[in-house]
C-alpha cells in the first residue's frame, strides 16, 4: 500500500493519469491507509503543492489525513524523526487543504539540536528520513538549520551512492535540491540521475527524485 501510494503522487506531480486526490488511493477506516500517511508523511499531499497537477484537496482528503494524525500522534519517548515527520505531516496540511486551522491537531514542538551536534553520517541518516519535509513553505525552520551543513549533506549523499543505498541517496539529493550552497564538484544533476537508473523503480526513491525534479529543477 505504500509503494502504490507513492506512486500515485509520483504520477501525479508528473503530470500523469487522473486528477490526483489522496482519498481515493487511500481510504478514511482503513487502517493501513492511516499507517501509510504516516509513513509518507507530507509527501501524500504533494500534488497539491503544484497548483496545475491536482485539484484542492476536499471533505474526504481532509478527513482521510485527520485520521492518520489522530490515530498515530508521536507518543512519550517518540524518536525525533518521528516527531518531525508527524509536524511535517500536520503543517502540509494546513499548507494544502483547505479544513481550517483549528480543525487540525496541533503539531508538537520538534527537537532540532542534533542538526547541530550530530556527526555527518548521522545527521545525513537522520535528514534522509525526513526527505518528506523537503517541500516547499513547510518545515522551514529546520530548512534554515540544515542550509548550515551543506557541505556534511553533500558527504552523506556520496556516501550513500557508494554504499547503493538508493533511499538514503535520494532523500538526502532532494534536501540538497532544496538548499542554498550546494557544492558544485558534488554533480548533484548527475548524481540524482544516477540514482534514478540504479534504484530499479523503488516507489520512494522515484518520489524523492520526482519531487526534487519538479519542486527544485534538479536531477531532470
Amino acid at each position: 500500500m505504500i509503494a502504490d501510494a507513492a506512486s500515485g503522487v509520483v504520477l501525479a506531480l508528473r503530470g500523469e493519469g487522473d486528477t490526483y486526490a489522496l482519498s481515493r488511493i487511500l481510504r478514511q477506516g482503513d487502517p493501513l491507509a492511516s499507517a501509510a500517511i504516516r509513513v509518507l508523511g507530507a509527501d501524500v499531499l504533494a500534488p497539491y503543492a503544484l497548483d496545475h497537477r491536482a485539484a484542492p484537496g476536499g471533505a474526504d482528503d481532509e478527513a482521510v489525513v485527520r485520521e492518520a494524525l489522530t490515530a498515530y500522534p508521536p507518543g512519550p519517548g517518540a524518536s525525533e524523526v518521528s516527531v518531525w515527520s508527524y509536524r511535517g505531516l500536520a503543517e502540509a496540511s494546513h499548507a494544502f487543504l483547505s479544513g481550517g486551522a483549528g480543525r487540525w491537531p496541533q503539531a508538537p514542538r520538534a527537537g532540532s539540536a542534533w542538526v547541530t551536534d550530530a556527526p555527518w553520517p548521522k545527521l545525513s541518516h537522520r535528514t534522509s528520513q525526513l526527505a518528506a519535509l523537503a517541500l516547499p513553505g513547510i518545515a522551514t525552520d529546520l530548512t534554515d538549520r540544515l542550509a548550515s551543513r551543506t557541505d556534511d549533506l553533500a558527504r552523506g549523499f556520496v556516501r550513500a551512492v557508494r554504499r547503493r543505498d538508493w533511499l538514503q541517496a535520494a532523500g538526502l539529493g532532494r534536501w540538497l535540491a532544496r538548499l542554498p550552497h550546494v557544492p558544485p564538484t558534488l554533480g548533484l544533476d548527475n548524481g540524482l540521475a544516477f540514482v534514478r537508473q540504479m534504484s530499479s523503480g523503488d516507489a520512494r526513491v522515484a518520489l524523492h527524485l520526482m519531487a526534487a525534479q519538479q519542486f527544485y529543477g534538479r536531477g531532470g
